[in-house]
């Protein structure tokens, strides 16, 4: 019942590059299904739709880079309303692939269609100034796009009685593949017009072209060449390029990729440091107990199955954080705003460089081993680049944990508008003394960095006390 807009992914995502659409006008869509595919400076992030109902209208279309909050597609709710949405849409900003070839973006037409539809026009070669919609308002549809192409070229429309010609093959000479598809076309050297599209409207996607690069590289293999799909209708094409060219264009993508993060990192932490008066709290824990019912609980558990140290870290700080809840909100507009669950950001290290903060919501409703389960699941879809929009939101705190490879002390930055983030070290064996006796005992040091407009040394303290406590009888988390 609204207009489905470009959604803010994080407090440094000021806008972000439609990749691709999953669904198209007519289509149901769920509560929670993944409609978009969205590239940001971090990662592509899978899009999920907030609402039941039908897409109406797509307003956007692939390759349009774009601010947040700008209408991407209306949303026909089941109780029958649709959001109020100019005819003629605001033109996107220039689709990548213009930008690329160094030519301008297609220009509007005054004629009333979506940008979906105009492309397809393009890539049909109609002029849909002589085309007569059929859709809302005389807009013109897909249908009617096709219908022309048919007509054009004198074959029947799509999937009427006795196609001769589909549009699908009229369009053959001007391959549809979504921005994704043709990027790893051109990092895998791989022809777009020797390839049999699966996508909607026989479009190419991303699979079709990983799907023709492990055949070429297959029958570069063998000892007796194979030509590539459909090689007969593509004489005199180039080869694809070999493997070595393929890794340098993948690597400087994930240059380019991984020093776009770092200045969105870098804009996002100069601000938090410019804004936020933060105070820094430690105190270091005894984890004997924790450990120890920890290795108890894994006894007879498949290696699958069981429990990380790191995880009962993350329960302690999400119960904790309701005792003191000053520390769990946001500070806009001058004032707090608390909130009365926890969405637990967690700070994933990528294998390319850099964090990713992926955010695990209703982490306080979460059992132990539910918990554990989502923390592994978030943390391999967030290096394999697949989190989905709801867990790129803004958490309600972060947590930082360097783990055993890292340092015994983080002190942490504040992710705004967040007003604070723990932090624990690595776990480490220290003297320490237990009723009057010296022994050794596995420690990690728990800091707490937090927003002086909104708590205090005494609140920190508080918090940190509590979590001592928690560690110290883990049964009870």
């Amino acid at each position: 019942m609204g207009e489905f807009r470009m959604p803010s992914l994080g407090a440094d995502m000021t806008e972000g590059t439609l990749l691709e659409w999953l669904v198209g006008p007519g289509d149901p869509v769920h509560r929670g299904q993944v409609i978009a595919v969205i590239d940001t400076v971090k990662s592509a992030i899978d899009i999920e739709a907030f609402e039941d109902g039908e897409v109406e209208t797509l307003l956007v279309e692939p390759g349009a880079t774009v601010s947040v909050g700008t209408p991407l597609a209306v949303i026909r709710t089941n109780a029958g309303a649709v959001a109020s949405a100019p005819t003629e849409p605001t033109p996107p900003a220039e689709p990548l692939e213009a930008s690329l070839a160094g030519g301008p973006a297609e220009p509007a037409h005054h004629v009333a269609a979506s940008p979906i539809v105009r492309r397809l026009a393009h890539e049909l070669s109609v002029d849909l100034d002589a085309v007569e919609g059929s859709g809302r308002d005389g807009s013109i549809t897909r249908h009617d796009v096709e219908v022309a192409a048919a007509s054009h070229h004198g074959a029947q429309p799509l999937g009427a009685p006795g196609t001769a010609q589909s549009v699908k093959a009229v369009s053959r000479a001007h391959p549809s593949a979504s921005p994704r598809a043709r990027r790893r076309a051109t990092e895998l050297g791989i022809d777009l017009q020797a390839i049999a599209g699966t996508g909607p409207g026989g479009s190419v996607t991303s699979d079709d072209v990983e799907g023709a690069a492990r055949v070429a590289t297959t029958a570069s293999s063998d000892m007796t060449p194979q030509p590539p799909p459909r090689a007969a209708a593509g004489a005199g094409r180039p080869a694809p390029a070999p493997p070595a060219r393929r890794a340098r264009a993948a690597d400087v993508r994930t240059d380019e990729r991984k020093d776009a993060m770092q200045a969105a990192t870098a804009a996002l932490m100069a601000r938090s440091k410019r804004e936020i008066p933060h105070y820094y709290l430690e105190t270091t824990i005894d984890l004997r107990a924790m450990l120890d019912w920890v290795a108890e609980r894994n006894q007879g558990r498949a290696p699958s199955e069981r429990l990380l140290p790191a995880a009962v870290l993350l329960k302690a700080t999400v119960t904790c954080m309701l005792t003191v809840p000053d520390l769990n909100g946001f500070y806009v507009d001058d004032r707090f705003e608390p909130h009365d669950h926890v969405d637990l950001g967690v700070a994933v290290s990528l294998r390319a460089g850099g964090l990713l903060v992926a955010n695990i919501r209703g982490a306080d409703s979460l059992s132990l081993d539910e918990l554990m389960a989502r923390l592994k699941d978030i943390a391999t879809r967030a290096r394999a680049g697949r989190l989905t929009s709801s867990e790129m939101t803004v958490p309600t705190v972060t947590v930082t944990n360097l783990g055993d490879q890292g340092a015994d002390l983080v002190h942490g930055v504040i992710y705004p508008p967040q007003v604070a983030l723990v932090g624990f070290g690595r776990t480490v064996e220290r003297p320490w003394a237990v009723d009057g006796m010296l022994t050794v005992r596995p420690v990690v040091v728990a800091t707490l960095a937090g927003d002086h407009r909104v708590t205090d040394g005494h609140r920190g303290s508080r918090f940190l006390a509590a979590l001592d406590t928690a560690l110290q009888k883990p049964e009870e988390l």
